[in-house]
């Protein structure tokens, strides 16, 4: 074969091979929009040591009763970010020094009866149940954002765990989907709440002013209602809720009057992190910032790399642009989503088969 020849071909399988490379990665990242939920292995059984109570979760909901023993996690779930949900419940369960009295409460807006089957399949042990979000609750409340993954419905259901969860769920820990957890969620369901409704880590060296427009911090009637409170920026990626005290004070209501305000007045730019801030900020228990590592992501625009914040670290959080899962693919990943990918049950096609 002439040399010319064989360059040509040598080239052209070349491009060939990373085409498919490309295509099989291309696949795996937006399994979402048409076809089949992303396929995953399944998960090893996490069991309780002898230390741990014996506890039921689903005859405690039933009744609406109350059981101290158990603790609530909520997140949500699409096919979107259904990769990282599932790390992040791996993550959890290997690391609970009490995994089978940890219930999830998984909140989903379209195909529930697929990802019901994705999560039991994956978590054959796991206790969780499926709840319904009505994405007609925040029709005409949203407003556009910096980023289009702000303004989906589901990024709000936060905002209605009380309505959503039975009166035997008492306290949530709420979890985004883009994190994992590298300690025992024990000690963040233990932390004291006090008075407050939301615990969270702050950070109040952030510009807070940076979260709000200079029409909010204009008019006094806007400003007014941080009167009495010294407001620090949290994330709401990680929160600690008491949903008695939710619902004894109308928080519900409280954050959606907010989100009615910025349809008309324009007072923030950040999908449904502002409202929050506006009702809470200020009125937040601290929580130890080892419990949200967070901005691994990068920005909402690039999403570079960042490095770990000073200290312990319990809970990293991908918050940002850039998600783990996206960059090890794309054979781009930066230096800390090694750490996320232990936790990657996502099952990989592949790229040649036998047949």
């Amino acid at each position: 074969m002439p040399p010319q020849t064989h360059n040509i071909l040598s080239s052209f399988f070349f491009i060939v091979a990373v085409a498919v490379v490309n295509l099989t990665l291309t696949a795996a990242a937006t399994a979402t929009s048409s076809g089949d939920l992303p396929a995953f292995r399944e998960a090893p059984a996490f069991r309780n040591g002898r230390e741990c109570p014996k506890t039921t979760w689903s005859s405690a909901l039933e009744k609406n009763s109350y059981n101290p023993s158990l603790i609530h996690i909520a997140m949500t779930l699409d096919a979107t970010y259904l990769r990282g949900s599932v790390a992040g419940v791996f993550s959890v369960l290997q690391h609970a020094s009490c995994p089978e009295n940890i219930v999830f409460h998984f909140i989903a807006t379209h195909r529930r009866a697929e990802l019901r089957r994705v999560i039991a399949a994956t978590f054959p042990y796991l206790s969780f149940h499926l709840y319904h979000f009505d994405t007609n609750l925040v029709r005409g409340k949203i407003s556009y954002s910096i980023r289009r993954a702000l303004d989906q419905p589901l990024n709000y259901a936060r905002i209605y765990f009380a309505n959503l969860l039975p009166a035997g769920v008492r306290r949530i820990i709420y979890f985004d989907s883009d994190l994992i957890v590298v300690d025992d969620v024990a000690k963040l369901w233990g932390i004291n709440l006090g008075r407050h409704v939301v615990g969270a880590p702050e950070y109040c060296h952030a510009n807070f002013t940076n979260y709000f427009t200079q029409k909010f911090w204009s008019n006094p009637a806007f400003t007014a209602s941080f009167r009495g409170r010294k407001p620090c920026y949290f994330n709401t990626g990680v929160m600690v809720i008491d949903l008695g005290r939710w619902r004894e004070g109308k928080y519900t209501e409280k954050v959606e009057h907010w989100m009615r305000v910025q349809k008309r007045y324009r007072i923030y730019e950040l999908g449904s992190l502002p409202p929050f801030l506006l009702v809470f900020a200020g009125d937040v228990e601290r929580v130890e910032h080892r419990w949200n590592q967070h901005g691994l992501g990068g920005d909402n625009l690039v999403g570079l790399c960042r490095d770990l914040h000073p200290g312990h670290v319990s809970l990293l959080h991908w918050s940002g642009k850039g998600k783990p899962w996206l960059r090890l693919d794309s054979k781009r990943p930066c230096p800390l989503d090694s750490l996320w990918a232990p936790y990657d049950l996502f099952r990989h096609s592949s790229l040649f088969s036998d047949s």
